[in-house]
């Protein structure tokens, strides 16, 4: 499972997030991602919104109505086991 480091942009705290999926809508990348847990973690839908030198800039998507759209295709993404409460 691939890894990638989230700098919190209010704390600068690093936090390592497994990716679960990733989708494109509208030109744009995400990816449901997730802090490793064993059972029940929390998840978060990133948005990918630059490149820069080889680094890939991502931010929490907060929008309620983008948010509830992609938590609608990543739960369609996922396997039957994986069970999404938005």
């Amino acid at each position: 499972m691939e890894k990638i480091i989230f700098i919190d942009p209010e704390t600068n705290e690093k936090i390592e997030f497994a990716v679960e999926e990733e989708t494109q809508l509208n030109g744009v990348k995400y990816l449901l991602v997730s802090e490793e847990a064993d059972g029940e973690c929390d998840a978060y839908i990133l948005k990918e919104i630059s490149m820069e030198n080889d680094e890939v800039l991502y931010q929490m998507v907060e929008d309620d109505v983008e948010f509830m759209a992609l938590a609608k295709v990543f739960s369609e993404l996922t396997d039957e086991d994986t069970e999404l409460e938005f």
